[in-house]
Order: C-alpha cells, then structure tokens, then sequence
C-alpha cells in the first residue's frame, strides 16, 4: 500500500454539543480544515476552550462528529473506522490507568485489545523507552503522577501506530522527565512516527514542532511551518544595559519602552518603520548611557497571544 501524504486529513469538521436544560448548544468546531503532513512534528495550540480536545477525540474515537470528512493515515473514520483507529495512538490529557494492574500488565491488556499477538508485543521495549523498566512489576496506583503519564504514552503505543497524538503530556511532569519523553518522542519521529502535540508550554512547541496551527474560537486561525509563523510578527526588540540605574523606563515615543526586573530597558519597534539604530540614537537623545545591547527576535509566546487573546471573541 503507497503511503499516504498526510497522517490526518479534516474538511469541513463541525461539532455542535446539544443544548441541555441547563446551557444552550455549543459549537465547539466551526468547518475546520486541517492536514497534518505524514512524518512531521506538529503543534496543534490554543487557548482553553478553542476546540482542541474536542479535534482529538473526535480523532480517537470519543466524540462523534456532526458534520465534515476525517481519514487517518488515509483511512475515513466513518468508511473504514476500525482501521483509522489502529493507525493512531492518542495520549489523553487525564490520567487513566488501571491502578490495580502492573505497567507491564496494563500493556499487555491494551496489546490485546488492539489484537497485537504476543510474540510481536514489545512490552519491555516500551517500559524502557519511558524509563519504567524498574517500575514493571509495581502496581500503577504506586506510580507518581509524571510515571502515570509516562505509562499512557507507552500504552499508545502498543500497536505501533504511525500517528501518535499527545495531548498535554508533560503536564505534571518535572524538568528531566519531560526530557526523557521529549527524547523518546522525537526518536519516534525520527523513525517516521507523526507526532501531534498540544501543550500550554510554547516553548517546548517552538523547539519542537516544525509546523504549528493555532485554533481559536472552534476555527483554524493559522497553519503554517514555525519560522514562517513567527515571521509575522513585525516587532524587534531591543535591550539595552544601562551603565546607571534608572528609576523609571524614558519616554521613547513612537517606540515602546519598558524597565524589566533586572534593570534593563526594553525598546519594542516595528521593522518596517524603524531600525536598531534609530532606536539606539533615541536612547542617547534620552540620556541614558548604555552598558550593553542585545537584539531579541519575537517566539511563539507573542504569536498566539496577538492572534488569540488580542481576536475577537
């Protein structure tokens, strides 16, 4: 079988949630058109409410669509369900595990729902990959909350889809854990795994994900490689030194000025209308003396909130 070019393809994708007596109906995606290029990293972002898990578990099965075409790994999710769901591994952001089970029993239990024969099931492999090997044979409910998580990503996959989606997976988890699972996502990748990704963490996403979408209000407001996508910001800032304390950020005007916490002054300008030595010549002309300076470039942080919570509801 060719394969496909994208792991998920939505058109036109609707979810409207019936109104209930205690709250009117709710349309939580809005004709969503979104294709995830087979192989890439891809961040899928936005605030709360935007429609993010309601994409993921339309994807995994949970929630049934209203309207709108969705294939996985080209396979429709009406037309050929049970084999789009063998081509996806989905982390959910809340922790469900069987906590009377070991990790090796809950991958054992979930290879067999998934029909993986014993001797192709890679049960040891994958507790070594989350850095569970040691925590095998404990019961899960004596797992912390950062092995739990682990454990979810290893139990998506059991069957070795070539999709996997994570939503939220690092929530919780401390710094060095969520290395090792970014170590061991991106080896994934490596080998040819489409990762998906939602995290409130952008810097992880800027670092991580070559291509990022960005869903507001039940819609996609932008879909596009990550250096194009934070290409569209404008803004430079500079940072400046000052050889003297100052009591208060000068005024600047037409550029933004601001005193940071450790006693640098932050000048925001717009490329298209001024240059960094405008901006240094407009500092000496406010008689500050300058130290030192540095240039700072805008990160995906800036990106999301002027696209997301400078919109429009």
């Amino acid at each position: 079988m060719n394969l496909p070019d994208y792991a998920i393809e939505a058109r036109g994708l609707v979810k409207t949630y019936p109104a209930t007596r205690q709250m009117a109906a709710v349309t939580a995606l809005k004709g969503v058109d979104l294709v995830v290029p087979r192989g890439a990293m891809f961040g899928l972002l936005g605030p709360n409410g935007a429609g993010k898990s309601t994409f993921i578990n339309i994807l995994a099965g949970m929630t049934k669509k209203s309207a709108g075409q969705v294939a996985i790994w080209g396979r429709d999710i009406d037309a050929h369900s049970r084999d789009a769901r063998a081509a996806i591994g989905v982390v959910p952001q809340e922790i469900a595990a069987d906590v009377f089970f070991t990790p090796r029993e809950s991958l054992d239990v979930q290879a067999g729902l998934y029909g993986v024969p014993k001797r192709e099931r890679r049960t040891d492999e994958l507790l070594a990959a989350v850095g569970l090997s040691d925590k095998a044979d404990a019961y899960v409910r004596q797992l912390s909350g950062g092995m739990k998580r682990r454990l979810m990503v290893a139990k998506a996959m059991v069957h070795n889809p070539p999709v996997l989606v994570l939503d939220e997976p690092t929530a919780g988890v401390d710094v060095e854990l969520r290395r090792q699972l970014w170590a061991y996502v991106v080896e994934l990748n490596r080998q040819g795994v489409t990762i998906v990704l939602t995290t409130h963490y952008l810097e992880e996403a800027q670092e991580l994900c070559d291509t990022i979408a960005i869903v507001n209000h039940g819609l996609v407001i932008a879909c596009e490689p990550t250096r194009t996508l934070l290409a569209r910001l404008d803004s430079r800032t500079v940072v400046v030194t000052p050889e003297t304390v100052l009591a208060a950020a000068p005024n600047l005007a037409p550029f933004e000025a601001r005193l940071r916490g450790d006693g640098d002054l932050a000048v925001t300008f717009k490329r298209a209308e001024a240059g960094v030595e405008q901006v240094i010549a407009a500092v000496r002309a406010a008689g500050v003396p300058i130290r030192d300076l540095r240039t700072e470039e805008p990160d995906l942080e800036d990106v999301f909130v002027s696209m997301t919570y400078g919109a429009a509801a």
